[in-house]
């Protein structure tokens, strides 16, 4: 891998990652597009992940340092907490027990164009229901429902799905504004997205290499950069906006990659 395919690879994660539009999905194809195979390209589209979480971390720093500050004195903080915890729960077990099966039948790009397809249906089916906002904000959020978006959330072990999509979409369903069904997926980012990485690293800590590492910190830089970038904007945007272009640009985006493999366009 050159270093261009490197920073390539870390603008479409930092870009995709906390964006209805599946930042895995684009990074398989991509990936495709280069040519791009090996295990330590896999292990690079989710190490890369860690580099982009670093920039919710830094966006939201005050929220989280507070929360750490007032944990043992403020039931919010510790609602905050333990929210985080169980909504976390149900992709990390699921994600243990059918990663392997996951990477081998689903890691290519027309399972994840047609991933694509059917989350951009469900958005534009979740934005035409009537919305109760019930829940306004993240500290508003309860228990059961934090359950109820981890499950969610697991959705996103399908690739193509969308770890953000999934968890905004239910989190729509259970009566969050759209700001704070935004903002709960970037928390919940933070420990799957971490857990993913780390494990990531340990499982290849005898198969780095020197070269390898190199790759990796130009991939992540850029994750990093184009990932505050695109939080920052995407707030902005949802806070007077549906989410019914992004579902239309996964349709669109999804069938074209059909037809360029039907028509042997391009050979995924």
């Amino acid at each position: 891998m050159s270093f261009i395919d490197a920073l390539l690879l870390g603008l479409v994660e930092g870009i995709t990652e906390f964006l209805p539009v599946s930042s895995t999905g684009h990074l398989i194809l991509a990936r495709s597009l280069l040519g791009l195979e090996g295990e330590a390209v896999d292990r690079m589209l989710i190490v890369i992940q860690g580099a982009a979480i670093l920039a919710i971390c830094w966006e939201y720093r005050h929220r989280l340092t507070a929360t750490v500050r007032q944990i043992g004195s403020s039931a919010e903080a510790r609602r905050f907490t333990l929210n985080m915890f169980v909504a976390f729960l149900p992709l990390a077990v699921l994600g243990l027990l059918l990663e392997k099966s996951i990477e081998r039948v689903l890691f290519s790009p027309i399972p994840v164009s047609i991933a694509l397809v059917v989350g951009g249906a469900l958005i534009l089916w979740a934005e035409r229901r009537t919305h109760r906002e019930s829940i306004p904000s993240v500290d508003e959020l309860r228990v059961p429902d934090a359950v109820k978006l981890g499950f969610f959330q697991a959705l996103a072990l399908v690739p193509g799905t969308s770890r953000s999509a999934a968890t905004i979409l239910g989190g729509l369903l259970i009566g969050m504004s759209r700001r704070a069904a935004t903002e709960f997926s970037f928390f919940l980012a933070i420990p799957t997205l971490i857990a993913a990485t780390l494990y990531k690293l340990w499982e290849a800590r005898e198969a780095l290499t020197i070269d390898e590492l190199g790759v990796l910190a130009v991939s992540s830089v850029a994750a990093f950069a184009s990932a505050l970038v695109t939080v920052r904007l995407f707030v902005r945007f949802v806070s007077g906006h549906t989410f019914t272009g992004f579902a239309w640009y996964r349709i669109v985006f999804g069938i074209a990659i059909l037809l360029s493999w039907a028509t042997g366009l391009v050979r995924w």
